[in-house]
């Protein structure tokens, strides 16, 4: 679920389909995309800018690592609901290059992630539920996040043909991506009662229940043997916590305010909490090496609205501050060779709000 912080803590909630690139399309990066790390951004030895405006998140590789599939809001280019979208990674640094839309129009969109044959694209949508954009949920003031009943998970072709649903369950579906070796994917569902990690068959088939704690448990993705998964959490502990959570829950809503990292087996064991920084911790993923995990936080902002990424060891030490620049970085994904690294951030936005897509060179 594409929901963030950008600014002063307020909630970012992400056009004709255009021509798709041949998949063996070279591109040339545009000298105005090339960015200079900030200082402190040592294991960024180079930096390359992919989108211009609006907001973009949640992008991920293709198997091959030449592509990515993300989401987009951009009112600027007739995008006013996050819409999932494809491209070779580098022919997005070129700014007047349009990427592939592979949603319908319809509805909003999360969670996009290739399929193992890379010709398909996971996401959620709530399409079915509507063709309008669901509007956010009355807040009071608090920062929340909405979890749409509607949203459910499909498949399409890069071309956004061909949709199979996966999901037909009452209330939420979303947040799903798949294992490396190409046989579940795990995703966050309701169906159970509460915000859960589920995993199933890439065709939709053979659910079973992963966590079974209260809290929020979402933004799951699986270690490069497909064995372990790595997530983000709340868990609610006091009774005035256990119950704002149920009561925000029964209205389609969740506090992100206070989550921590965990890991646990595909098959729900050896559950294992990673941090215990306090305020927010998301967006994890696994370093190649399978001993480290990159996430995003805002543990070290005195006002919590300052998200950087960190790295961290599978067991919890050797805490390390990766980006030092702009107000909001998350999402980082690794390459599937583990050169490079996708992120989102709003550095370099001209003042503004927008959110954009960037790869780095890693440098461990």
């Amino acid at each position: 679920m594409k929901s963030f912080w950008i600014g002063s803590l307020s909630l970012l909630l992400l056009a004709p389909a255009c021509g798709l690139l041949k998949k063996d399309a070279v591109s040339v990066i545009p000298e105005y995309a090339k960015r200079t790390p900030a200082e402190g951004e040592k294991h960024f030895k180079s930096l390359v800018q992919l989108s211009y405006g609006g907001d973009n998140a949640e992008a991920y590789w293709s198997p091959d690592g030449k592509w990515l599939t993300f989401q987009r809001t951009n009112p600027a280019k007739q995008i006013t609901c996050d819409q999932i979208f494809t491209a070779p990674w580098q022919a997005l640094a070129d700014s007047n290059y349009m990427p592939a839309r592979v949603s319908n129009g319809l509805g909003r969109t999360t969670c996009s992630y290739f399929m193992p044959d890379g010709k398909r694209v996971l996401y959620a949508s709530t399409h079915e539920g509507g063709h309008s954009c669901p509007a956010p949920p009355p807040s009071g003031g608090a920062y929340i996040w909405p979890i749409y009943e509607t949203y459910d998970i499909y498949i399409a072709d890069l071309d956004g043909k061909n949709v199979k649903k996966l999901t037909d369950a009452p209330g939420y579906d979303a947040e799903a991506t798949v294992s490396p070796d190409g046989k579940k994917i795990v995703f966050t569902s309701t169906r159970s009662g509460d915000l859960e990690l589920w995993v199933m068959d890439t065709d939709g088939t053979n659910l079973k229940q992963v966590t079974t704690e209260l809290g929020y448990d979402g933004g799951a993705f699986f270690s490069a043997d497909s064995r372990k998964l790595v997530f983000r959490s709340s868990r609610p502990k006091t009774e005035a916590e256990v119950s704002r959570y149920k009561a925000l829950l029964a209205k389609g809503q969740v506090e992100p305010t206070n989550m921590e990292i965990y890991t646990v087996n595909v098959d729900g064991t050896d559950l294992r909490q990673v941090t215990k920084l306090g305020k927010a911790n998301w967006a994890p993923y696994f370093h190649p090496s399978g001993q480290k995990i990159l996430f995003s936080s805002n543990h070290h902002s005195a006002r919590g609205y300052e998200f950087q990424l960190y790295m961290i060891n599978v067991d919890g030490s050797g805490l390390e501050k990766i980006t030092t620049e702009s107000n909001f970085n998350a999402f980082p994904m690794f390459s599937p060779d583990g050169k490079r690294l996708v992120f989102s951030s709003n550095r370099n936005n001209g003042g503004t709000r927008a959110t954009n897509l960037f790869v780095a060179e890693w440098a461990d």
